[in-house]
């Protein structure tokens, strides 16, 4: 597997060189140098495999033998150890439920088999990693979890303050052991920008060992194309095409999504939703990308007004517009259009959508009223509701039930580090911690 920089200007690598980097040298993120495809019966075959077996079979044909064939089967078995249901709410919508791994959301995919990856790839090696992560919600306490205990390496979370929701910040402050929480005075974007500073400040990446577990780095897109094909494996009229209904913020979600395609994966819609913070379905529409403050939203995990996979979407499709149009639409849908669709559905139907998913919701039908379609929508549900109890206020007259391992975490004291936006305070910080 090669891979090259969406920026042009880096040689191409191996995955292991890739998952280690991060980022390229050059600021591009990286992306195979071709997209290999799954012959449509191997495809059709996987309605007969495990969710497991399906991940291990796409990630062997990605890979191509960077990882033995065995190593790679237990990473896989090891990351992916809970289901992933898809759970019809009507004739016509599905929704694949991606939040039942240890933190209940849907970055727990890319999480765990990244750890799993980067401890495999580590080895024996004596100097200490630092796993810098900025996290809009569930990316960070996904990645510590996935990393808690793991010898030889520090996971360094940013947060942005008062920009997520309770349970997220405790899910990201009461980790403890080799975690420690950021709690930055910005937005998502500006833990970002933090991020992608560090990785360019060439000293103190070779200093700090910096590697990043955000979906900048390929190890966390690889596993995020798996449940694409599970969810079309396990759709009951397999004589259905499917739509998919992606919530879109920093559009790693997405970019598996495409990734699944490219590969074969029979898709006749990708709907990507976004909340007010609209920059990917206004590049969609114009063809400008113009990237600008996020706003905060009941759906905070796509609050991003700069999202880094847009480059490798622009990238997969050589920059034609004309060929993203013809596989993808993009709508936007505010938090009042959010509430209404947790209610309608939850009043229709029983079903609870956390925020995410109702915006997904809401996009689906919008684009269903324009389109005239048989296919079935499938909804990606990328969180349980109950990370989101603030959202739910005066929306449903019943309470949510909160799981034991989340009721567990909302007990515990908040322990976190406050800095500046600036990168100086971020260089200062890890510089202190190897020195």
């Amino acid at each position: 597997m090669h891979l090259l920089s969406t920026s042009g200007k880096s040689p191409a690598v191996s995955f292991r060189q890739a998952v280690m980097a991060g980022i390229a040298p050059d600021g591009g993120l990286y992306l195979p140098a071709a997209i290999p495809g799954l012959d449509p019966a191997t495809i059709e075959g996987f309605r007969n495999l495990s969710f497991q077996e399906i991940g291990i079979t796409v990630a062997r044909k990605l890979l191509d033998g960077e990882i033995p064939d065995g190593d790679l089967s237990v990473i896989v078995r090891n990351a992916l150890s809970f289901p992933v249901p898809l759970h019809c709410v009507d004739d016509d919508t599905a929704v694949l439920e991606l939040f039942h791994g240890p933190t209940l959301a849907f970055k727990d995919f890319g999480a765990r088999f990244m750890a799993q990856v980067l401890s495999y790839f580590r080895g024996k090696e004596s100097q200490e990693w630092t796993i810098l992560v900025a996290t809009s919600g569930d990316t960070g306490s996904a990645v510590a979890q996935g990393f808690l205990g793991a010898e030889g390496i520090r996971v360094v979370l940013l947060y942005p303050s008062g920009r997520v929701s309770t349970t997220q910040e405790l899910q990201l402050t009461t980790i403890g052991g080799n975690v420690t929480a950021l709690e930055i005075d910005g937005t998502f974007d500006d833990c970002q920008r933090l991020v992608k500073s560090a990785f360019a400040d060439h000293e103190l990446s070779a200093r700090c060992r910096l590697t990043s577990a955000n979906s900048i780095n390929i190890a966390r897109l690889v596993p995020q194309s798996f449940y694409y094909f599970e969810a079309y494996a396990r759709r009951p009229d397999m004589r259905r095409p499917v739509v998919f209904s992606v919530p879109s913020g920093n559009l790693g979600n997405l970019t598996g999504g495409i990734l699944a395609w490219k590969m074969g994966l029979p898709v006749a819609r990708f709907v990507a939703a976004t909340n007010v913070n609209r920059v990917f379905t206004d590049y969609v529409e114009t063809g400008a990308f113009t990237p600008r403050q996020a706003l905060p939203t009941i759906s905070n995990a796509m609050d991003v007004g700069n999202p880094s996979n847009l480059a490798r979407i622009a990238e997969i499709f050589a920059g034609s517009m004309e060929a993203l149009k013809a596989i993808l639409d993009s709508t936007s849908v505010t938090d009042d259009a959010t509430r209404e669709t947790i209610r309608r559905v939850a009043g229709r139907t029983g079903y609870v959508l956390d925020p995410h998913g109702a915006v997904a919701y809401a996009a689906l039908q919008r684009w269903r009223a324009g389109h005239a379609s048989g296919a079935l929508g499938v909804v990606l549900e990328t969180a349980h509701p109950a990370k989101f109890l603030d959202a739910y206020d005066d929306v449903l007259k019943r309470s949510i039930a909160v799981p034991e391992r989340l009721a567990a975490v909302l007990k515990k004291k908040k322990r976190s580090v406050k800095l500046s936006s600036a990168f100086k305070d971020l260089q200062s910080y890890l510089l202190e911690e190897v020195s």
